[in-house]
């Protein structure tokens, strides 16, 4: 009995020495920063990033990326509206994630790191370690705890926190709303969401390091990095390997925001001039101009205090998307609305220059496919107010 249960131990053991063995790297391991050019999809419109851990001796040669979810987690859209989903860290063989992403016709770029072997093989143990089961969760960030940022701070960390993030020569500061749209077409819906969704917050200046939200940031800033206190370049080689073959198609204007949502308003002042002339007031259109901003309005308060979001925070798009709207509909069914109507109506004329003077002041930059929207409720507003003077 004693030497059956000795022979399970040294069995065991061999099993767990030989597991631990598969681990360690050779000396001419390498490890790699990958960055991935822009697909066409707002998702994927800012890049990927990735480490590259690659050794000939062992055959070993994957891809660990942070920023994969699991469509099947339990309550799924509530829990990413709310910024409370958990995204996962990935693990995929290099040559698929090569194939997945040349067929997607996107650049990658390979950073080799100049690591010494301990920190070569204390930055694999540690992604070895998170992406067990129990520790490949994280609360997704998209400004501090990204795909991006994963990248930085998991090297950091390998290295002890000693490195040093210089400046690039061309560094120009920017807020964080700027280097987000500096990756889009402003006259888009994905630009035009996310200035709408977002607030003043993201209008502050960024940090020269936490320009490393986005991928191409991390590719420019790890080129300019040392490490070691001796100026040591953080990055020992890199090269191309696959560069964009087709050139990005420009967006039709004619499906823009800015030419949609113009034609609505020129609608909106049409129909006003109408009334003025014919001294009425067409009542379906401020039921619906109210129930759009009022509805609009709610979501915005929503992402602002009942989410996790930290970009949502303060969104002067309150402004001119105001949630009270929803509940004077009922004026509109009167045939002689109540007398603070018209006082209510000069507010949201007040609210409206207020917006434009954070734009001005630099508060709050606003979607370029709001100058047309904005425009029409003002005229639609004076109107409602002078035909009740």
């Amino acid at each position: 009995m004693m030497q059956k249960t000795l022979s399970i131990l040294f069995f065991l053991l061999a099993i767990s020495l030989s597991s631990a063995q598969q681990h360690i790297l050779s000396e001419t391991a390498t490890i790699s920063v990958l960055t991935v050019g822009p697909g066409n999809n707002l998702n994927d419109a800012f890049g990927h990033s990735g480490f590259r851990i690659k050794d000939r001796l062992s055959g070993l040669d994957v891809v660990y990326g942070y920023g994969e979810y699991d469509f099947d987690t339990p309550n799924f859209y509530l829990k990413f509206a709310q910024g409370k989903l958990n995204y996962l860290i990935s693990k995929t063989e290099y040559n698929r994630f090569y194939q997945i992403y040349r067929y997607y016709d996107r650049s990658i770029r390979e950073q080799t790191l100049n690591l010494s072997q301990a920190e070569k093989q204390k930055l694999y143990d540690y992604l070895i370690d998170n992406y067990k089961p129990e520790n490949r969760g994280y609360l997704y960030d998209f400004f501090f705890d990204n795909c991006a940022t994963k990248i930085k701070d998991v090297t950091s960390i390998a290295v002890n926190n000693n490195i040093t993030f210089n400046t690039p020569k061309d560094f120009e500061d920017a807020s964080f709303r700027t280097l987000i749209q500096n990756e889009l077409n402003k006259n888009s819906w994905g630009s035009l969401g996310i200035d709408i969704c977002l607030g003043s917050v993201i209008d502050r200046t960024a940090t020269p390091e936490d320009h490393m939200f986005l991928p191409k940031n991390i590719y420019i800033f790890f080129e300019n990095a040392t490490i070691h206190g001796n100026n040591t370049p953080l990055v020992a080689s890199h090269r191309v390997l696959y560069e964009q073959q087709n050139i990005k198609k420009p967006n039709n204007f004619f499906s823009s925001p800015l030419f949609i949502l113009g034609l609505l308003s020129a609608f909106i002042m049409f129909i006003t001039f109408q009334d003025y002339k014919k001294k009425k007031q067409s009542k379906w259109l401020d039921v619906v101009i109210f129930v759009v901003t009022g509805i609009i309005g709610v979501l915005l308060l929503l992402l602002w205090f009942a989410t996790d979001h930290q970009g949502t925070h303060h969104n002067y798009n309150l402004l001119w998307a105001f949630a009270l709207n929803l509940f004077v509909i009922g004026q509109f069914f009167k045939a002689t609305p109540s007398a603070w109507f018209v006082k209510y109506v000069k507010l949201l004329i007040i609210l409206l220059c207020l917006m434009t003077l954070h734009w001005i002041i630099g508060v709050q930059v606003f979607a370029i496919g709001l100058i047309p929207v904005v425009l029409a409720l003002l005229v639609r507003y004076v109107y409602l107010v002078v035909r009740r003077n």
